[in-house]
């Protein structure tokens, strides 16, 4: 009987102690803070800005939404903006140069111009992140700068110059770079945006092929500029296998040339590292060997 009773108190102590530190654990954490497994909604946040980011949809979403604020505004108002179109050779028509992209014609204008601006803004930022903003600059400027010294003296407005020079880098830094990966996305552009040829000639005068034709001629001239910079081609495993092989002969070299000129440090190394080892060695008689030891030295005594 009395053990059975020591057995259930040990059994609820247990239980008990077992019960606090559950509970002083659960208290230790801050409740307002998420778990582990569970990320938080910043985490989530930032995950899908960087996914926008590295996939290089997010400038150019972010430019056809404010292309679309614009025609909604002049839709709102009730008022075109042409005063912000490129007006060629005149005083008021220098603002286009900067301006012109941001305004369309109407709905049908817009819609035409804002899937092409997603996918050619897309691949050129995913492909050649390290120059694209430089790219799409140069491309916006000068095109634009051409159309007011050399278009026609009418009002020339939207986007479609700039996604003529941004087709235009695409195509030839391909073929410039003889990179495969590269050339794909040429062969791609040719057989989405093929037709767009057609767009640089003087075939509808109520289109300003002037922008598509600078607009081209401005993406060429950034294809040869930025030539030797964004993406690299590749090393083939040959390459990358002779220089490990050849940084490795120098190495060896070095090392063998740094102990042929200082022999004596070496030796000393080793001198070093050998004294530097100690061995001790501890040894305790045996019982019954002292007690042999200590008879004999009565006996004597006596």
């Amino acid at each position: 009987m009395t053990e059975k009773k020591i057995q259930k108190k040990s059994i609820i102590f247990v239980k008990t102690r077992c019960f606090i530190f559950i509970r002083m654990k659960n208290e230790s954490k801050p409740e307002d803070s998420p778990s582990e497994s569970e990320p938080s909604l910043i985490e989530l946040n930032t995950d899908k800005k960087s996914w926008l980011s590295r996939s290089g949809i997010l400038y150019p979403m972010l430019f056809v939404i404010l292309i679309w604020l614009f025609e909604g505004l002049q839709l709102l108002l009730d008022y075109r903006f042409d005063f912000l179109g490129n007006a060629p050779r005149s005083i008021k028509g220098i603002t286009g140069i900067f301006t012109s992209p941001l305004v369309h014609a109407g709905l049908k204008h817009l819609l035409s111009n804002s899937l092409p601006l997603l996918i050619v803004g897309t691949g050129l930022i995913y492909f050649y992140r390290e120059v694209a903003k430089n790219v799409i600059l140069m491309i916006w400027i000068f095109s634009g700068i051409w159309v007011w010294f050399f278009a026609r003296p009418d009002t020339h407005i939207g986007a479609s110059g700039l996604i003529y020079g941004m087709v235009s880098f695409l195509f030839f830094s391909g073929i410039i770079r003889k990179d495969t990966r590269l050339l794909a996305i040429s062969l791609l552009v040719t057989f989405l945006y093929g037709s767009m040829v057609w767009g640089i000639l003087p075939v509808d005068q109520s289109v300003s092929w002037e922008s598509h034709l600078f607009g081209s001629a401005a993406g060429i001239l950034c294809a040869f500029y930025f030539r030797n910079e964004g993406p690299k081609k590749p090393k083939p495993q040959w390459q990358i296998d002779e220089e490990y092989e050849n940084l490795s002969n120098e190495t060896e070299q070095d090392a063998v040339a740094h102990s042929a000129e200082n022999p004596a440090a070496d030796i000393q190394k080793e001198d070093n590292g050998q004294s530097s080892i100690k061995v001790v060695y501890h040894f305790r008689e045996n019982a019954n060997h002292s007690n042999e030891n200590e008879h004999k030295q009565s006996n004597e005594e006596k």
